[in-house]
């Protein structure tokens, strides 16, 4: 652990791999308000949150929203298929827009450092554990972890926060 020399300060230092396997640093999203979503195919909560997702980023991507979905098979096996199942379905059955990562585990020991960041900055209501798909995260310009909403907070209930954050210089 000694290694690693310096915290980091903001989302903005990470990279992490698309769905294709490419490094993908974070960096390159300065100046716009993302809004961070572990994703899954097989979930309850599946049809209303990509339906809400895609109709906010319609919305704002060309005001600087972007939305970044990491898969994640942690709750219920819900998320079982390949990177590129998991691309089609989203893009194919919800016209998703927004960039797909890698699937990550985003509890436990192997939760990819990303999460471990965006949970220390913003614990939940039960502590730093994500509870279960469609957990969202909200981060400024900056990379600033601004906000965090239960997975069943709907993401157009979000968007007057999206919209103040978009309307900051």
């Amino acid at each position: 652990m000694a290694a690693q020399s310096s915290k980091p300060k903001s989302v903005h230092d990470f990279t992490v791999k698309d769905a294709r396997g490419n490094d993908v640093d974070l960096s390159q999203y300065k100046g716009k308000v993302l809004l961070i979503v572990n994703v899954a195919s097989q979930c309850g909560l599946t049809n209303s949150n990509y339906t809400e997702l895609a109709k906010v980023y319609e919305k704002y991507k060309n005001q600087g929203l972007e939305i970044l979905a990491f898969p994640c098979n942690q709750f219920g096996s819900q998320e079982p298929g390949t990177n590129e199942e998991i691309v089609e379905f989203a893009c194919t059955r919800f016209k998703a827009e927004y960039p797909i990562f890698d699937k990550i585990d985003v509890n436990g020991s192997n939760a990819a450092p990303l999460y471990k960041y965006l949970k220390s900055s913003k614990g939940g209501l039960f502590g730093d554990g994500i509870k279960w798909n469609f957990s969202k995260f909200l981060v400024d310009k900056d990379g600033n972890v601004v906000d965090r909403y239960a997975p069943t907070t709907s993401p157009l209930s979000i968007e007057k926060d999206i919209k103040k954050l978009l309307e900051k210089a």
